[in-house]
């Protein structure tokens, strides 16, 4: 199994440097930044933790948070808040963003130690649950077991053959599938379907599917496709 990845984002030196080696010692491979700008030109994807400060330069622990949430390649990435602004409304405002925990500044490495290995746990009990059935594309998630499917975390409601459909594109990225095949796969059990069926199928799951229609794209004289 691979080591589990953390980045540490904290003004605080100091600090960053104590937290780097007791979570070393925990076996976690661990990255510091010294600033959220700094951190941002990582590539965060590769991390299974972020461990952020509040208080930092022109762009705050919020403010990457945010960002980071709102992109679909690191919304999944679980975020620990480190910092002295304890009030309620700070903590409302972390856990809003989308915090998996948040621990106020002074605290022991004990706890931290130990909250981390709670969120990992978490994680993987996640992951393992996923790992049941699922095909996704960023926050656009396919739940085969079940028939569903998730936006950004919401269900959305599909008729069987939109659902179908959009099996077909997220099983096969980027493939193009001409009319007369999508009517073999998914319309199997109808003796007579009109192209027009197909389009008003595809126009209704491009809306569904929020931001991710337009990676459905139409291919003339060819077809359909799912473009990564």
């Amino acid at each position: 199994m691979s080591q589990q990845r953390i980045l540490v984002v904290d003004d605080e030196e100091d600090l960053c440097e104590i937290l780097q080696f007791n979570l070393e010692t925990e076996g976690y491979l661990v990255d510091v930044a010294y600033s959220a700008e700094d951190a941002m030109k990582n590539d965060l994807t590769v991390y299974n933790l972020l461990l952020l400060d509040v208080m930092m330069g022109e762009m705050s622990g919020f403010k990457m948070a945010r960002a980071v949430r709102e992109n679909a390649k690191t919304v999944h990435i679980p975020i620990i808040f480190l910092t002295a602004k304890d009030s309620e409304t700070d903590r409302l405002t972390g856990f809003n963003i989308g915090a998996d925990d948040y621990i106020s500044k002074p605290f022991s490495i004990r706890e931290v130690l130990a909250r981390v290995k709670a969120v990992m746990r978490r994680m993987d009990a996640q992951k393992k649950v996923s790992k049941i059935e699922v095909v996704s594309y960023g926050t656009l998630e396919m739940q085969l077991d079940f028939k569903k499917v998730m936006l950004d975390g919401k269900e959305i409601p599909f008729t069987k053959k939109e659902y179908e459909i959009l099996r077909l594109f997220l099983e096969n990225k980027n493939r193009v599938f001409s009319r007369d095949e999508m009517l073999t796969r998914v319309w199997t059990d109808e003796v007579i379907v009109l192209d027009r069926t197909i389009d008003v199928n595809i126009t209704r799951l491009r809306k569904k599917i929020g931001v991710y229609g337009k990676n459905i794209v139409t291919r003339l004289g060819y077809g359909y496709c799912f473009e990564e």
